[in-house]
């Protein structure tokens, strides 16, 4: 079992020197750590800003979760420069607060309905790891923090629409 374990590397990815998770903006371009779990830790840290998502989405609906969306991309292109020019690797795979803004977008349309937060999570997932053009352009040919960002908005704004539309085709069926 151990070896087993060993092969899948599950654990915690170690920082780059001279980053540390007790500072503010290295946080929040991990999203409170989730980006260092492995493997996967852009799913991490998708599920991590799941929480946050729902209680924003109660608290105030749709305009609040605009907000949320708007606020953590221009955070995390802020972020994720840090992260970046301190010693992490451009785009690398702990900082995940793009995985944040990108599932909150993606999960606009669903409102309250559980269901839709899954679908919105399954879809998003998808297109962050497909990378479909415009997707790739921003992943591939932008640098910094609006690449690391934007590649994950465009996923969510196609998780977006595959929400939206199952929620108006779910709404008409009633």
């Amino acid at each position: 079992m151990a070896n087993k374990l060993a092969k899948l590397k599950l654990g915690l990815r170690p920082l780059p020197d001279g980053l540390k998770l007790s500072n503010f903006k290295v946080m929040m371009a991990l999203w409170f750590g989730s980006g260092l779990i492995r493997p996967a830790s852009g799913t991490w840290g998708t599920i991590a800003a799941l929480p946050f998502g729902i209680l924003m989405m109660y608290i105030g609906g749709i305009p609040l979760m605009i907000a949320g969306v708007l606020i953590s991309l221009f955070a995390g292109v802020y972020f994720a420069n840090y992260y970046q020019n301190n010693g992490g690797d451009h785009d690398a795979k702990e900082i995940v607060i793009d995985e944040v803004s990108g599932m909150w977008l993606a999960a606009i349309p669903a409102g309250m309905d559980m269901f839709l937060w899954f679908v919105a999570f399954v879809l998003f997932r998808l297109f962050d790891i497909v990378k479909p053009w415009p997707a790739s352009y921003f992943n591939d040919k932008v640098g910094g923090g609006w690449g690391v960002m934007m590649d994950d908005i465009i996923a969510g704004i196609f998780a977006f629409v595959g929400v939206a539309t199952l929620a108006y085709f779910d709404v008409m069926a009633m």
